[in-house]
Parts: C-alpha cells; sequence; structure tokens
C-alpha cells in the first residue's frame, strides 16, 4: 500500500493592504506617545490639547480635498498643477451660491465651479494635447483674475459684498458625540501622561466638528474602494500606467481621462467651499492661501495613494493648527519631537543596514535636538514657516520610496503604439 504523504498546509496570505494598516497604526500610536513625552517633559500642553486636535482637522480637510483631487488627475495619467486655481473658483463658486440659496448650495456651487475647470484642463491636456504643467498653470493665473472681475460683476454693491469678498454665506453646522465633552475634558484637565493626551485627542476628534468635515473625511475610503475595488478604478489607473495597452483592452483612454481631471477639479473645487462654509463664512480674494500646492505636495508624500495622502495632510494641519494656537513656545517643543522621531528612524535605517540614510537621520536628529536645547522658543518671524518646512523636510525624506504612475504627465494620442 502506498503511504499517502501530506503536506502541511500553506500560511494564508496577508492582503498587502493590511500590511500597510497594520504599520500605519503601529507609527501612528508611536507618534502620538512620542507627542504625549514631549508635552510632559516640555509642558507644552498644546501638542496634544482638544482644541489643537480639533482646528488641524479643519486645517488639513481642505489640503486633503486637493491631494484627493490630484490623485484622480493624476491616476489617469494627467498632472493637474491646477489644483491651487481650481481651489479658487471653488471658493467664489461656493460665495455666490452660498449667499443666495444656503451653505449646503455653495458646497454644491464650489464643486461645480471646480468641475468647470477641471474640464477646462481636460479639454487643454487631454483633447488638445497642451503640456500639462503649462495649462495648469494658466488656469492658476486666470483663476486670480477672473474672480476678482465675476466678483465686481455679482457682489459689488451687495451687503458685505464686494471687488474681494462675496456676502456672508450661513455656516454648516457642527456635531459631537452627546455628553463626551465634559469627562473627556475633565481628564484632559488632569495633564496626566497619555491618560489626559489620548482624552485630548478623542474630545478633538468627536466634539464640535463640522458636517462637512465628517463628509470630508469619509471620502478618503471612499476614494480607495474606488480606485482600488472597482472596474472604473482599475480602468481609470490602468490609463495612467499605459494608455496604450489599455486602448487595447478596449478601455477609453480619453473618457478615463477626462473623467479623472472632473473629479479632480470637482474635490479641489470642495476644498474651496470648505473654506467658505466652515471657516469664512464668505468668499474672501486670496482665501486658498496656497493650499492646492500644499495638496499636491501631500499627494507626492502619500505616494499616490489615499491613505498616504490623508497623512501628509494631517501633518500639515497639525503643525499649522499649533503654529496658530501657540505660537513659538508649542514650535519650540516640536523641536524636541523631530529630534525624538528621526532618532528611531535613525535607529530603524542602522538595523536595517541602511548605513547612509542612518547617518543623516541621526545629525539631523542630533541638530534639532541642539537647536532645542540651546534656545528657549523659535523667533515669532520664523513660526509662520513651519508648516511649509515640516512639508519639505518629509518629501524628502519620502523621496526614495515614491514611484508616480508610470504615464502621468504625458501626451497622449488615440491609436498610438508605443
Amino acid at each position: 500500500m502506498t503511504a499517502v504523504i501530506e503536506r502541511p498546509a500553506a500560511p494564508p496570505v496577508r492582503a498587502p493592504w493590511r500590511d500597510r494598516v497594520r504599520r500605519a497604526a503601529i507609527w501612528a500610536a508611536l507618534v502620538f506617545v512620542t507627542l504625549a513625552v514631549v508635552r510632559q517633559v516640555t509642558g507644552a500642553n498644546a501638542l496634544t490639547s482638544a482644541g489643537t486636535v480639533n482646528d488641524a482637522i479643519g486645517l488639513a480637510v481642505p489640503i486633503g480635498l486637493a491631494a484627493l483631487g490630484g490623485l484622480f488627475s493624476e491616476r489617469a495619467g494627467v498632472v493637474n498643477i491646477g489644483l491651487e486655481g481650481m481651489m479658487i473658483f471653488g471658493t467664489w463658486f461656493a460665495g455666490w451660491a452660498g449667499y443666495q440659496w444656503g451653505p449646503w448650495a455653495a458646497v454644491l456651487g464650489g464643486i461645480a465651479g471646480g468641475a468647470l475647470f477641471g474640464l477646462v484642463h481636460a479639454l487643454a491636456t487631454v483633447t488638445f494635447g497642451v503640456d500639462h504643467i503649462i495649462s495648469g498653470v494658466a488656469i492658476n493665473i486666470i483663476a486670480v483674475g477672473a474672480t476678482r472681475y465675476l466678483s465686481s460683476r455679482f457682489f459689488l454693491g451687495r451687503e458685505d459684498g464686494g471687488v474681494n469678498q462675496s456676502p456672508s454665506v450661513p455656516l454648516i453646522g457642527r456635531v459631537g458625540v452627546p455628553g463626551a465633552g465634559g469627562p473627556l475634558g475633565t481628564l484632559e484637565g488632569k495633564h496626566w501622561f497619555l491618560v489626559s493626551d489620548l482624552a485630548g485627542l478623542l474630545r478633538g476628534l468627536f466634539t464640535d466638528v463640522s458636517l462637512l468635515t465628517i463628509l470630508a473625511v469619509l471620502l478618503v475610503p471612499a476614494a480607495f474602494w474606488l480606485l482600488w475595488r472597482t472596474g472604473f478604478g482599475l480602468r481609470l489607473r490602468s490609463v495612467g500606467e499605459s494608455p496604450v495597452a489599455a486602448e487595447s483592452l478596449g478601455v477609453p483612454v480619453y473618457t478615463m481621462k477626462y473623467a479623472g481631471v472632473v473629479i479632480s477639479g470637482a474635490l479641489a473645487g470642495l476644498g474651496g467651499a470648505f473654506l467658505v462654509t466652515v471657516y469664512d463664512g464668505k468668499f474672501l480674494e486670496n482665501q486658498t492661501g496656497g493650499r492646492g500646492f500644499i495638496g499636491l505636495a501631500a499627494m507626492i508624500f502619500g505616494n499616490w495613494r489615499p491613505g498616504g495622502l490623508a497623512a501628509g495632510s494631517a501633518l500639515f494641519g497639525y503643525t499649522d493648527s499649533l503654529r496658530l494656537r501657540e505660537g513659538s513656545a508649542a514650535v519650540h517643543a516640536l523641536l524636541l519631537f523631530a529630534a525624538i522621531l528621526l532618532a528611531i528612524l535613525a535607529i530603524r535605517a542602522g538595523v536595517t543596514r541602511r548605513w547612509i540614510p542612518a547617518g543623516a537621520l541621526a545629525v539631523a536628529a542630533v541638530g534639532f535636538g541642539v537647536v532645542f536645547a540651546v534656545t528657549d522658543q523659535v523667533p515669532a518671524v520664523l513660526t509662520p514657516l513651519v508648516p511649509y518646512a515640516v512639508t519639505l523636510v518629509v518629501l524628502a525624506l519620502a523621496a526614495k520610496r515614491l514611484r508616480m504612475p508610470a504615464a502621468d504627465g504625458l501626451r497622449y494620442r488615440k491609436g498610438e503604439t508605443g
């Protein structure tokens, strides 16, 4: 009788996205504990306060929406440096619709305004083959002059209106978990290590949150599902990787490119509407403040993925919130936080025998630590630069692992064979 040899069952294959989620959760916990340590050492309670967390979310949302817009466009192979201009048009159309019909009409107006100029960008780049950068820069330039002209036609002479602002727009309502604010506020006020920090985090996340903020946060997993779990997303991404191969398989390349860029403009416009209906209560000239460009940087930092760009947007929103709430003293505490985090990254690089990155990170960690030790606060004139500096440093550290879509920014004509 022939013996039957039983083979051991193969271990279950872990889904790549689960590994990424697990790593992200570990890093998030590490960053939070580091912040708690720094708060305890420096006494800068704003580092984990509910106010800082709440403001950070609000500041991160328009950047994140612009970044999501850039994601859809570039996954379809079209570079969208015109995100800033589309956000500007979103703010104007939100102001125009909002003062007449209310805040949710402002949201729809912002989406429509951004989508309209996303369509212009698609027409220029996809149909007429204009260089993507030139088209995007043109939209950014046109947006500034066009919105001022439109304001002079539609807002001048109205109550609270003028050539550089719209009449007042009602703000979108805010919600929170009932009864959570009091107990969490009490715990936060104790300033206990980790416990009070966690209370501040939860209080910032679950009290006094705008309804539009909740909607915007939900768009991040929705974008992941749409791009990586649906046939539409597969076709869109295939166009950004190889339009020739996609066309050979029957994918309507032009249609998918148009869809990606129009969705991109709509999301950027929604980011503009957020500024009008959540913060300022009206359209204001120069309201976006470069958030479209920062969103583009956040998308690159996030490696053209929804979760990564959300982390990049949160990083900028947090540093900006801390600067606005506490000024130079809290920013000075961030120097110690940066030193500790860079030291951890240096150790990690050393363990994996990547000696050059490990050395560079170690030098940077020592540099931040020395600056923290020999100074009492960051000069006030430098604090407005901190969010931008953080963005540049993070992009520099992340540059080696980035991979853009293979056909991103390349001119394509139907029927090409290579």
